[in-house]
Formats: C-alpha cells, structure tokens, sequence
C-alpha cells in the first residue's frame, strides 16, 4: 500500500503549481504557506492530514479559528486557501474527492477603502519636498528625504502597489519618461503614466541615486538597499511614509502605502476619470475590484447632499 503525501509535500507542489500555471508572485505564495502550515498543524493534532480530513474536519477547523479570535475576513481567506488546495488535490487525483467543496465561509460585508483628502496628500508630498531641499540637514539626511519624496510623488502619480514600487528597476523610467513600466501580478506588464512632478522627482532622484550605493557598487533597482532583496523593503517603506505623515501633521492611523493607492485611483474618478482606465493603471484584472471606488464617491456624494443641500435635513410633517 502506498504511503499518503506529506502535508508538507503537497503544501509544495500545490505552490510550485500556483507560481507555474498562475503566476503567482512571492508574497502570494508565502500568505497561502502561512495559511496552509496552521491547517496542517490543526489536523495533525487530531490525527488527520490534507489526504484524508473530512468536511466535518474543515468545518471544525474553521470553528477553531473563530475560538482564537480570527476575524472574518482572515477565516474567510483561509477557507478560500484550503478551497484552492483541494481543488489541486482533485484535479491531481491525489483526492477522490473535495471536501471543500460544499463550506460555506463567514459573511464579509465589503468595507470601504480609506481614503485621504487631496489636501492632505498635498500637504505631505510639500512637506517631503521641504525636507529634501532642507539646507541645515546634513546630505545623508536630504538624500534620504530625496528617496522618500520621490516614492511618495511616483506613488501617488501610478496607483503601484507597495512591493511594485519598491521593487521598480532602475530601467522602468528614465529621466525624460512620460510613462512607467510596471511587472505586476502574474508577472504581466503594464504601462502607467507618470505626472509631472512625479518625472522630474525621479530625475532629481537618479541624480544621486548613486550615493546610497557603495564605492564601485551598482544596483539595477530604482530605490536600491544594501538589504537581502537589493531593494528598499516594505515594511522600511511604511516606516518612512508614517513619519512623513508625521511631519505633515497626519493621523498616523489614516496612513498606509495602501491608503495612497487608494487615494490615487478615488481621486482620479473624483476628477472625471472611467473606470476602465483606472482599472488598467491599478492592474486589477476584474473591474468589479475597481468598482469599489465608485462606492467611496457615492458616500461622498450622500455626505455632501445631506451636509449642503437646503432641504435636505428638513423636518418631514406627519401625515393627516
């Protein structure tokens, strides 16, 4: 009788499946290695494995995570992971069955992204300009406000997201460019075009960009870093933007490098943009994705009725 595939081994060849047939980049394989190692630890402990759990068993590990305070939205990515792999298992015919097939996950009522003002964004990209112009600061210092007020200008000009900007390549735009080269999900290239201020902030950027580099060092990233990815990281990244936010007087709690992606594309439709073009510039490959924008607007549109309009708040008379 065979031996059943390790949890361990199967978790491996349902990734190497996703990043061969579906393109799946770094940190998507890592979210579902993460997800599927704590279902497995779960079945383990009962006694079971990804080859022989059972509906019941699926069922009972989602009741785990709601006992350890998952939220919804976690619960229910964790539901789509485990969909996802016996899905594989199914069509690999290492299952007979699905046992997911047939879970129902917890209802999401689909939040609003956050969102800051046009003048706020404004405020913060002035103020990082301010310090890298700053002549009192000593050159490391403005170099590093140079770099930070040149992501936050291509940032807010593209809509990337955080791991596209950080991981731009120093040939994505050159000083003159009127538009950017983006390798996104799926590793699909698109073209994004790029702002005024956004153009001459790369311009002023590759200018100096050599002095974060050591002697005789090179870098074919944008924003290179002496770190493990040759890149500066995300997580240093959204270090940088809070005390951007900082320095602009900003709730610190409103800001996210999301929450600029965010603010790119609502305030691109604010000022008369479609939906569709949105849509390519963020990369999202269904546009019910982007329509979640069109819902920011109509709160907006509600607030300002409700807010200005002369009749709006009146008292209604009763009736008779």
């Amino acid at each position: 009788m065979r031996a059943k595939p390790s949890d361990s081994k199967l978790t491996g060849l349902f990734l190497d499946m996703l990043a061969a047939e579906q393109g799946a980049g770094p940190n998507t394989l890592d979210a579902y290695r993460r997800d599927l190692t704590d279902f497995s630890e779960f079945l383990g402990r009962i006694g079971h494995s990804f080859a022989d759990a059972e509906t019941q068993t699926l069922r009972d590990y989602l009741a785990d995570l709601d006992t350890r305070g998952f939220k919804s939205t976690s619960v229910a990515r964790r539901l789509s992971a485990m969909r996802h792999l016996y899905r594989f298992l199914l069509n690999e015919r290492i299952r007979i069955d699905d046992p997911a097939a047939i879970l129902s996950g917890p209802k999401r009522g689909r939040g609003l992204p956050k969102v800051l003002s046009i003048a706020d964004v404004d405020r913060m990209l002035r103020r990082a300009k301010e310090l890298s112009e700053a002549e009192e600061a000593s050159p490391s210092k403005r170099l590093r406000a140079l770099r930070l007020y040149c992501l936050l200008e291509v940032l807010y000009a593209t809509g990337l997201r955080v791991s596209e900007l950080v991981a731009l390549p120093r040939t994505a735009a050159k000083r003159d460019a009127r538009m950017i080269v983006v390798r996104g999900k799926g590793n699909k290239e698109r073209l994004v075009p790029l702002s005024d201020p956004a153009r001459q902030a790369i311009a002023s950027w590759l200018h100096v960009r050599a002095a974060m580099l050591g002697e005789g060092e090179k870098s074919r990233f944008l924003f290179p870093s002496r770190g493990r990815t040759g890149h500066l990281t995300r997580q240093r990244f959204a270090q940088l933007l809070k005390e951007a936010a900082l320095t602009a007087g900003i709730d610190l709690a409103r800001v996210s490098p999301h929450v600029l992606r965010h603010a790119f594309a609502s305030h691109l439709l604010e000022g008369g943009a479609d939906l569709r073009s949105v849509q390519l510039m963020l990369g999202h490959a269904d546009i019910a994705t982007t329509q979640i924008y069109t819902h920011v607007l109509d709160e907006k549109l509600r607030a300002l009725v409700q807010d200005k309009h002369p009749l709006a708040r009146r008292k209604r008379r009763p009736a008779g």
